[in-house]
């Protein structure tokens, strides 16, 4: 049993980070069969069936009035999901969580101009060292089309703005009703473009306008576990964020891009070279920096 609230922190964060490297490598098993787009709707559908009973049984109790920025939140992390699953079908998953989580540089930088707030030199350096990190990591895979790149730094881009509206949201919302924004979001858009698809003739693109796809076999198992993986991983988020401060436990969650160079391995995935490596360590060391420098500054 764990009891100090530290611990606790860490343990759930490693855990959330084990759950989103399975999502990410069941999404990757499906690259085959299955677009970005339509993962992205069968993802969601699957944490709304978990989800809503939830809410029924016990409904949530907040004040809410924030409508438009829940939405907005939605929003963001469905474009988020949408480009960190793109980016997994086609790039090496550890690669592509390291991508993902440069958030934490886009977070500190959207910070500054957005709301003033500066950490210091510290941060700056740090911020430099996580772009020279992705760098490194763009180098030894630029045989690959320039867009797989791009994707991934959009889902860094884009998770950061939903981490934000998140931490603004929580004083107003229940954090299932939060959750339940981003679910509704990432069922409804792709669900909008497959109408698009169907009803206007619209060609499916792969990633936004999309066709359905009825999942057959072996798939169904894959498609529930990425559903109940990701489930996993937000539930585990949000118990570590309770159990110790954010600086703490968020430093946990780059374990994340160890987890999943190995399940990309089994996948297939060839090891990362030392330039990589030495990529992914950047990234690591730079959002370690991030989160120490501010847990001191809130402390």
């Amino acid at each position: 049993m764990i009891k100090n609230a530290r611990y606790k922190g860490i343990f759930f964060m490693l855990l959330a980070a084990l759950g989103f490297s399975i999502m990410g490598g069941a999404a990757k098993a499906l690259k085959e069969t299955f677009n970005a787009g339509q993962l992205v709707f069968f993802r969601n559908a699957i944490g709304l069936a978990f989800l809503v009973p939830g809410l029924l049984i016990n409904p949530p109790v907040h004040s809410g009035g924030k409508f438009l920025r829940l939405a907005f939140r939605g929003f963001m992390g469905t474009l988020a999901l949408y480009t960190l699953l793109y980016c997994i079908l086609h790039v090496p998953l550890g690669t592509a969580m390291s991508y993902n989580l440069t958030s934490a540089l886009f977070i500190a930088i959207f910070s500054f101009f957005l709301f003033g707030e500066y950490h210091g030199k510290k941060v700056v350096l740090a911020v430099a060292l996580g772009f020279a990190g992705m760098l490194l990591i763009y180098k030894p895979v630029m045989h690959l089309p320039w867009y797989y790149h791009v994707a991934g730094l959009l889902s860094g881009i884009t998770s950061a703005i939903a981490y934000l509206t998140v931490g603004r949201l929580t004083k107003y919302y229940d954090p299932r009703i939060i959750v339940l924004s981003f679910l509704l979001s990432g069922f409804i858009v792709p669900l909008i473009t497959m109408i698009i698809h169907y009803a206007g003739s619209v060609p499916a693109d792969g990633l936004f306008i999309i066709d359905f796809r009825l999942p057959a076999g072996t798939e169904w198992f894959l498609l529930l576990l990425m559903g109940l993986a990701a489930l996993f991983g937000q539930y585990f988020v949000t118990r570590a964020y309770g159990s110790d401060k954010a600086g703490i436990v968020s430093i946990f969650g780059y374990s994340n891009i160890i987890y999943s160079v190995f399940i990309g391995m089994l996948l297939g995935d060839a090891f990362p070279d030392i330039i990589s490596w030495l990529g992914i360590t950047c990234i690591i060391l730079s959002g370690i920096i991030i989160s120490l420098v501010k847990k001191r500054s809130t402390s």
